[in-house]
């Protein structure tokens, strides 16, 4: 004996009410919904439920689209042709109620959709098999092609949106390095701006020797706080791996006091040297890089006093 319940809910009424089971299947399921009223009252909300959710979701296609569906529906018809004999009519069986007896259907191939009868009977009206599986043809290519459309543009979107977020962290990223470039290119020069406008530094200008007569750099010495800035305004390229030494010369002897980096040797900034106690006097030299315990006097490259 059929078990009812599990019947219906094995998945056929729904495959039953999309359209998709062969003739055989359709004409099998008639065959229970005449038989089982269940099935029929079953088969009945599915219909129905189906077609409230296709007009309460039904989104009208471009009309380029719909012209393409029509003409694929129209050619599909073209090559399946007309039904070439009627159907035979499904007809009432003895375990249906006398409100349930069936009309003979249109002699054309026919599909049955169950209907709710005046006392609660289920009745079942023909269909034309053509135009129920065209319709659904016509529903399922629109909503593919409504689908495929939307899955893209979805796509499409993440994408910009995904590059325009990275767009815009690099230019913030940008932004950030630049302001901080510009912030401590700022500070350094209300600095040297300090330097230069503080009375309590001794400007000490130092002259080329014969061996670099254009040579020239200034030095700011506080003799209060022992601190020393030097200023390049002119040097020598250096050859490679060599660096400029300065010296502050106390009595006559030579104090480290340092060694200049690049960007002062070649005038982009004013550097703090080491803290000299005492001196008469600053030389420059060119020593290997690190620097010496004691000056090549053969590089000296400028010479200033106080």
């Amino acid at each position: 004996m059929m078990d009812i319940q599990q019947y219906i809910e094995s998945g056929i009424l729904e495959e039953y009410a999309l359209g998709v089971l062969s003739a055989d299947e359709r004409a099998e399921v008639e065959r229970v919904a005449q038989q089982e009223p269940a099935v029929a009252r079953e088969l009945v909300a599915i219909t129905n439920a189906l077609d409230s959710y296709a007009a309460a979701h039904a989104v009208a296609p471009p009309a380029a689209m719909r012209e393409r569906v029509l003409q694929a529906w129209e050619n599909s018809l073209r090559e399946t042709g007309p039904a070439v004999a009627p159907a035979a009519p499904v007809m009432a069986t003895e375990a249906l109620t006398p409100r349930m007896a069936i009309a003979p259907a249109e002699p054309v191939t026919a599909t049955a959709v169950p209907t709710q009868g005046d006392e609660g009977g289920a009745v079942v009206r023909q269909m034309p098999a053509a135009a129920s599986a065209g319709r659904t043809r016509w529903l399922v290519a629109a909503s593919i092609a409504l689908l495929l459309i939307s899955g893209l543009g979805n796509y499409l979107l993440y994408n910009r949106l995904r590059q325009t977020e990275s767009s815009l962290e690099l230019a913030q990223a940008e932004q950030s390095r630049y302001a901080a470039t510009q912030q401590a290119a700022l500070n350094e020069r209300d600095q040297q701006l300090a330097i230069l406008r503080n009375q309590a530094f001794r400007s000490v200008e130092l002259k080329g020797t014969p061996k670099a007569p254009e040579a020239l750099a200034r030095v700011y010495y506080n003799t209060t706080t022992k601190a020393v800035y030097v200023d390049v305004r002119n040097l020598p390229e250096l050859p490679e791996g060599k660096q400029y030494q300065l010296w502050a010369l106390d009595n006559g002897q030579p104090v480290d006091a340092g060694m200049l980096a690049t960007a002062t040797a070649t005038g982009d900034s004013i550097q703090q040297m080491k803290n000299i106690a005492s001196a008469q006097a600053f030389a420059m030299t060119v020593e290997d890089i690190g620097g010496k315990p004691a000056p090549t006097m053969s590089t000296l490259t400028v010479i200033g006093n106080i």
